[in-house]
């Protein structure tokens, strides 16, 4: 008898890949080009996963809208600066089993995997290329064709893309903003331990992560058929 077949959705920032230095760099240059004081290191890796207008408006409330359209536009100016330093691969690595991880599930021919990221089209086009991921994500949903998390739009697109059933799929993520996204969409989520939010902030999740090598038993646990 066939398997029917398998979502996987991950998040990036903070959930596949480590961009903090980049993240927190790049909004001090904007903030401090802009004549605004800096937000605080919790302050910045708490909107992480945010498109980047909402982020701003959470971060500066009381700038008027221009000048958030500045944040925003001298963000990814001094992101893309500091990138191209280093490399994507070097500036945002991948966490520990990340890559083993995403091999082992894509032999499998019931899984498919996806993203859904607060990042750009260029941006994820970019950190796929660096680390090599091309083959693996069949749906890839970025923020220029959605609204922002914890909007159900992304896991939607993806499921529809995919024809995979809510029941069959699973949303990967490190903030409450992907597991509210998962609540409104229908789907399972399944939190980790190593990104931008607290554990305490990750409600609702179906199961929590302490690595990347435990996700074959978690996933066994929420589909019994799963091997």
């Amino acid at each position: 008898m066939n398997r029917p077949l398998r979502l996987v959705i991950f998040d990036v920032d903070g959930t596949l890949v480590d961009s903090q230095h980049d993240i927190l760099g790049a909004m001090a240059i904007a903030f401090e080009n802009a004549g605004l004081t800096v937000p605080t290191r919790d302050e910045v890796l708490g909107i992480v996963g945010l498109s980047l207008p909402i982020a701003m408006a959470r971060l500066a409330p009381d700038a008027e809208a221009a000048l958030q359209d500045q944040l925003v536009e001298g963000y990814k100016e001094a992101y893309v600066a500091m990138r191209a330093k280093t490399g994507a691969a070097q500036s945002s690595p991948l966490y520990p089993d990340a890559l083993e991880m995403l091999e082992d599930l894509h032999s499998r021919p019931e899984v498919l995997l996806g993203v859904a990221t607060g990042k750009s089209r260029r941006g994820l086009d970019k950190l796929i290329e660096a680390h090599g991921l091309e083959k693996f994500f069949v749906t890839q949903q970025v923020a220029d064709f959605h609204p922002s998390k914890p909007h159900p739009s992304m896991i939607l697109q993806a499921m529809q893309e995919t024809g995979v059933a809510p029941e069959q799929t699973v949303m990967i993520g490190d903030t409450s903003f992907d597991m509210d996204m998962a609540k409104a969409a229908g789907v399972r989520g399944i939190a980790v331990r190593w990104g931008y939010h607290p554990v305490s902030a990750l409600n609702g999740a179906a199961d929590l992560l302490d690595d990347f090598a435990a996700l074959p038993r978690v996933l066994s646990t929420l589909w019994s058929d799963f091997q």
